[in-house]
Order: C-alpha cells, then structure tokens, then sequence
C-alpha cells in the first residue's frame, strides 16, 4: 500500500553500511507475529499492485510537475502542525518555534501552505510514536498492518495520538476530509513510482528486509539521528 511501499524506499536507505545478518537477527526477536504478519504484507502487496500503484500511475501521467509541487507543498505543511504538537511534547521548544513558524508562514504567506515560503527553515519529523519513544515507552512486537503497513505496537497507538491533532483528522465535513486523506496518500504513492527498484532488485527476503529497515528508521528518529549502540548479540527493549 502506500505508506508500506513509502516506509520501505525510505527506511531501507538506512541499512546502507549495516550489518543486515546481525540484525536481522535482532529484529527477529521483536517479530513475535511473523507468521501473520507475513500473511498481511502478502495481501498489502497485492493491494498494492492490483489497486494503488495503477492508480498512482495514472495520477503521476495526469499531474504536470508543478501541480505535485503545489500538493506536496500544501500537505507537508498540514503535517507541520503535527510535527509542531510533537516538538512540544518533546520539549523541543527551540525546533517547536521552528516548525510552528514554518505553519504560521506557510499559511499566512504561501496560500495556505501552496507555496514554501519558508524553505530555509528545516523540515523536521516528529509523529506521537516518536513521542512515547522519547518518554521510555519501549517499541513492543511488530506489527504489520492491513493497508497501512509496517508499524508496531508503540507506533500504532501513537497513529491515533497523531489523530487527535491532525489538520485533517479533525475536518468536521466526512467527505472533505476523506478526499484530503486519499489524495494525501495518492500523491505519497505517486511520488515513490521511480524508486521502487530499490525494493524490486533486492535479491533477499523482501518481509525481512522492509521490517529491518522499518525498525532500524524509527530507532534513528525516536533518537534524532544518534541512536544507541544496539548489541546485535542481545535483545534490547530499547525504545
């Protein structure tokens, strides 16, 4: 699906120089339900080529260049609003003033968040999973989830944390905030058409390979890019 196929061609830039024999080992240890989840990265997968690729395709043929950039330009700014309530959560005072601008500029200025006028303030990531990560709460077994993907215990309490204060989860009228939510993801799909390969090439086993790196990327973000050394050897319930 579309934030499974996203996750993947993200996350898997950070196993570039890893070990992936050691940890694969590691994250086996978190796996508990492989044999499911295994089962609903099969169906994904199948969704996902039957339905939303053909879909994205022909979104990505239909929308000139700069019709995109007005779109990705215009969700990432309603995803701002999210990274901003997490920042705080954080304590991260000085990137929440940061983030915050980048709502407040966006919106006033760019024509409610088409236009980046704020391109020279850095774009950060924050989610409520990354939250609970922050305060000790450990990552729990990993999930596969129908449509959505790779996730885990933690991060799926903290989708519906993310919920609570989403621009668009909180759009009163269903079928606007529907279409928002659809097109959101439309456009994410679209966006990743050119850089399947890297999961296509891949000469090994495509479940352990996404849930490594899914499990590797979120252990970097809950620790802003410097995560504790992991002994490959041990299981570590570290967030």
């Amino acid at each position: 699906m579309i934030l499974f196929r996203a996750t993947l061609l993200v996350a898997s830039l950070s196993l570039t120089g890893c070990s992936t024999l050691h940890l694969s080992a590691y994250t086996q240890d978190k796996d508990p339900l492989e044999p499911i989840n295994r089962k609903v990265y099969v169906l994904n997968d199948a969704l996902d080529r039957a339905l939303i690729k053909p879909v994205a395709q022909g979104y990505d043929w239909a929308m000139p260049a700069p019709a995109k950039t007005l779109v990705n330009n215009f969700f990432s700014n309603l995803d701002d609003v999210t990274v901003t309530a997490n920042d705080l959560l954080q304590f991260k005072f000085a990137q929440a003033a940061s983030d915050g601008s980048r709502v407040l500029f966006n919106t006033t200025f760019g024509l409610g968040g088409l236009i980046n006028v704020t391109s020279r303030l850095e774009k950060h990531n924050e989610d409520f999973g990354q939250t609970l990560g922050y305060w000790g709460v450990p990552s729990g077994a990993y999930l596969m989830l129908p449509v959505w993907g790779p996730s885990s215990v933690r991060d799926g309490v903290g989708l519906y944390g993310d919920s609570v204060v989403s621009v668009i989860g909180n759009t009163q009228h269903v079928p606007r905030r529907n279409t928002d939510w659809a097109l959101d993801k439309l456009n994410t799909r679209a966006g990743l058409l050119e850089q399947e390969a890297v999961m296509q090439d891949a000469t090994l086993d495509q479940y352990s390979f996404l849930r490594d790196a899914y499990l590797m990327r979120r252990q970097s973000l809950v620790y802003d890019g410097n995560p504790p050394r992991v002994n490959y050897e041990e299981d570590d319930d570290a967030p």
